[in-house]
C-alpha cells in the first residue's frame, strides 16, 4: 500500500511562498532604508555648538549655515570657560572661542570620532576663511581601546539583542508564570550587567565606572520584559515586530553614528529607542560625570512600564474572558472550537521547528502549517472525540501527542522527513496504527477507523496511549 501525500487543504503555493517569504522580504527593506540612510556619509543636523562672546555668535553661524544649511545651531556664552563647561555639561557638541591669533574649539571624543572629524573640519575652514590656527581641544577622552568613541555601543549591542533572544526563549517556558518571567529577565540582565562590564574593564574598552552596571542592567531588562510583554498581541508577527525595533530600527540609531550627524527622522527615533538611550546614558555616566543621564535612564524605565503593563493587560484580557464565559464553559468552548492550545509563538531567527499538535481550524496568514493531519472515526463514520494520537519515530520514541477534536480531527507540525508511527488509542476500542512517510514541501493524511472492543477485553493502555496487547503483536 502506497502512502497518500498531499498538499494541505485550501492552502495555495502562492500564500505558502507569501508567508515564507514576506518577513525575510521586511527585514531587507527596513535593513535597507534604515541603514544605509542613517549610517551612510553622516552629515551635521542641528548639531549645538556654543560660541564665546555674543559678537562671534552672527558671523560664526553665518559662516557654518553656508556650509551646512541646517547642520548648526549655534548660540552665544559669556567667556571662553563657558564655552568648555558647555561641552562637558553635554548641552552642546563644541564650544569655539575666537581669539586674536587662533581659533580654541572645544570637543568630546566620547561623542563619537564621525562628530569630532566633522567639527574639526569645518572649523578649520572657518579660521582659515580669517587667516587664524585652530587649536582642538580635547574635554572628554575616550579610553585607549576606544579610538572611534563607539565600543560602548557595541557594549550596548551585547545588552540589547540577547534581552530579545531571552523574551523569544521564555515563550516556550510554559510551565512559567508571568511573575517567574519577570524574575528571570531580571537574573539574567543582572548576570549579563556584570560580566559585560568586568569584561569591558579588564579589556580596557570601557572606564572602570560602576555606575554603568545599572544602566546596563535596565538595557537588557528594558527590551526584554517589553518583548515579553507585546509578544501576545502580535502573535506570528511578533519577530518582525521585535526584530524591526531592536536591531532594525535600533541599530543605525544607536551612536554609531552621533545623533547630531543623523537625519531628523533617526533623530527622533534615536531620542526614544531603548539601546540608543542606553548609550546616551552610558556615555554621560563614564566620561561626562553623570551629566544627562537621568532623561535617557527614564525613557529606559518607561519601556520596562509598558512591558509590565503589557503582561497585565494579557493576564487581565485572559481572566475576563474565563470570568465571562466560567471556567467550565470555558473549557467546553475550547473543546467544541479545537481542543488544543495554540502552539507558543517562535521566532524564526533564532528557533527550529520542533512537533507541535495544532488546532484544527481554518488556517490563519502566518500560522503554522500542518504537515500531518487526519481524522479519526468509529465502524459507523461517526468521529471519535478526544482520541489519543501518538507520534513516534521509527526507533519508538514519541515526538508528539495530541487529541482529537469534536469533529474527530487532529493536526500535527514540525516533523521531521522520514519514516513515522502514528498510534491512535480510544477508550473501549482497539488501538490502531499507521506508517507514514514523510516528505519535505508535502503534508501526509492519516486516517483511521477504530473497532468497538468486545465486552470484556481489557482496555488498559500505557500512559502513551498504546495497547500492550498491541505492543506485544
Amino acid at each position: 500500500m502506497t502512502d497518500r501525500i498531499e498538499r494541505p487543504r485550501g492552502i495555495h503555493a502562492g500564500r505558502t511562498l507569501a508567508e515564507a517569504l514576506w518577513f525575510p522580504a521586511a527585514l531587507f527593506l527596513g535593513l535597507l532604508f534604515c541603514f544605509a540612510p542613517a549610517l551612510h556619509a553622516p552629515q551635521p543636523h542641528h548639531a549645538k555648538v556654543v560660541v564665546a562672546h555674543r559678537a562671534q555668535e552672527r558671523r560664526v553661524d553665518t559662516a557654518l549655515q553656508r556650509r551646512h544649511p541646517d547642520g548648526f545651531d549655534v548660540t552665544a556664552v559669556a567667556d571662553a570657560r563657558a564655552a568648555r563647561r558647555a561641552v562637558l555639561d553635554r548641552d552642546a557638541v563644541a564650544g569655539y572661542v575666537a581669539e586674536r591669533r587662533q581659533g580654541v574649539l572645544y570637543v568630546a571624543k566620547a561623542n563619537g570620532m564621525s562628530l569630532e572629524q566633522a567639527l574639526t573640519k569645518d572649523f578649520s575652514e572657518l579660521v582659515a576663511h580669517d587667516h587664524r590656527t585652530l587649536k582642538v581641544t580635547e574635554v572628554a577622552p575616550t579610553v585607549r581601546k576606544d579610538q572611534m568613541g563607539t565600543t560602548l555601543v557595541y557594549f550596548g549591542v551585547a545588552w540589547s539583542i540577547p534581552g530579545y533572544i531571552l523574551a523569544t526563549t521564555l515563550l516556550r517556558a510554559v510551565t512559567f508564570n508571568r511573575r517567574r518571567k519577570l524574575l528571570t529577565i531580571a537574573g539574567v540582565a543582572a548576570l549579563f550587567s556584570i560580566v559585560g562590564f568586568l569584561i569591558g574593564v579588564r579589556l580596557d574598552y570601557i572606564p572602570d565606572e560602576p555606575s554603568a552596571l545599572p544602566i546596563a542592567f535596565l538595557l537588557t531588562a528594558a527590551v526584554a520584559t517589553f518583548a515579553s510583554g507585546v509578544a501576545p498581541f502580535t502573535r506570528q508577527y511578533f519577530p518582525a515586530v521585535g526584530m524591526g525595533l531592536f536591531i532594525v530600527l535600533s541599530v543605525p540609531t544607536s551612536g554609531v553614528a552621533a545623533a547630531p550627524m543623523l537625519p531628523t527622522f533617526f533623530q527622533y527615533m534615536n531620542a526614544v529607542m531603548p539601546l540608543a538611550n542606553a548609550v546616551d546614558a552610558l556615555r554621560g555616566a563614564v566620561y561626562f560625570n553623570g551629566a544627562g543621564v537621568l532623561r535617557p535612564v527614564l525613557v529606559l524605565c518607561a519601556w520596562i512600564a509598558t512591558g509590565v503593563a503589557l503582561l497585565g493587560l494579557d493576564a487581565w484580557r485572559h481572566h475576563r474572558r474565563t470570568v465571562r464565559a466560567g471556567a467550565q464553559d470555558e473549557m467546553d468552548e475550547m473543546d467544541e472550537m479545537d481542543d488544543i492550545a495554540e502552539p507558543p509563538v517562535e521566532d524564526p531567527a533564532v528557533e527550529t521547528p520542533t512537533p507541535t499538535a495544532l488546532p484544527v481550524h481554518h488556517h490563519h496568514f502566518g500560522e503554522p502549517v500542518p504537515m500531518l493531519t487526519g481524522t479519526v472515526r468509529d465502524t459507523e463514520q461517526q468521529p471519535v472525540r478526544h482520541a489519543a494520537v501518538t507520534v513516534m519515530d521509527t526507533g519508538g520514541r514519541q515526538l508528539v501527542r495530541t487529541t482529537t477534536n469534536a469533529s474527530g480531527e487532529y493536526a500535527v507540525t514540525g516533523l521531521s522527513e522520514g519514516y513515522i508511527s502514528v498510534v491512535v488509542s480510544s477508550r473501549g476500542r482497539h488501538p490502531v496504527v499507521h506508517q507514514k512517510l514523510l516528505r519535505s514541501g508535502a503534508a501526509a493524511r492519516a486516517d483511521f477507523t477504530m473497532r468497538d472492543r468486545p465486552d470484556g477485553e481489557s482496555s488498559r493502555v500505557l500512559s502513551n496511549g498504546i495497547d500492550p496487547h498491541m505492543m506485544r503483536g
